[in-house]
């Protein structure tokens, strides 16, 4: 008889493995981790709502929504554009989750609870650029793509949010990825494969970065 359990559980949990992946004889161009155990909430505007919307999101977090592709962060939490008068609340601790914004933006917005619907992988490192640019046709120069932007796209066929946060202390360049829990593995062996030339550190974190 199956066995069945109600935990939540990570979508790769059972594909990650931790460790070198890769060309073996350089220094690993890439850290590729998935960030488990956060809460991700979508907020949309009501029609005719938006003003109010925004009124209401820079009352909560102190810090206005991104009106515009880009991500924009407090101590606590980030907020990620996804589409006009609508963005994607990223937290940890459940400071933000659901039955605390629902209350927040009651008359302002709808919203959807999506924690357990994504996979959140941390791409980094002196290759990051050039490894999803095998599988992007975004412009990820620096110059057209700087800390902060964030675009609702696609990777391999597959829909993702995608938004460069602070580079490391290092200076390298730090790209987030929000995708489908049920499109996860999928895109996680795809980034394994572009990535493989350059030699990749694999793991996961509890930490949002």
């Amino acid at each position: 008889m199956a066995e069945f359990s109600w935990l939540p559980r990570s979508p790769l949990e059972h594909v990650l493995v931790v460790g070198a992946y890769g060309a073996r004889n350089v220094a690993p161009g890439i850290s590729l981790t998935e960030i488990r155990n956060f809460d991700v909430i979508q907020v949309m505007a009501r029609r005719g709502k938006g003003a109010e919307l925004a009124s209401a999101a820079k009352a909560r977090f102190g810090m206005a929504a991104p009106e515009v592709p880009r991500a924009v962060s407090a101590s606590d939490v980030t907020l990620i554009w996804s589409g006009p008068d609508q963005f994607l609340v990223l937290s940890k601790g459940g400071r933000h989750a659901m039955d605390i914004l629902s209350q927040a933006f009651s008359q302002s917005a709808s919203l959807s609870d999506q924690s357990h619907a994504r996979a959140l992988i941390s791409v980094a490192g002196a290759k990051a650029r050039a490894m999803l640019a095998k599988l992007s046709s975004l412009d990820l120069h620096p110059t057209a793509f700087p800390v902060g932007v964030a675009a609702a796209t696609s990777i391999d066929h597959t829909g993702v949010n995608l938004w460069r946060g602070n580079d490391r202390p290092d200076g390298q360049p730090v790209f987030s990825l929000l995708v489908f829990a049920s499109f996860a593995e999928s895109l996680l062996y795809t980034m394994l494969d572009a990535a493989a030339e350059y030699g990749v550190d694999v793991g996961y974190s509890e930490e949002l970065g």
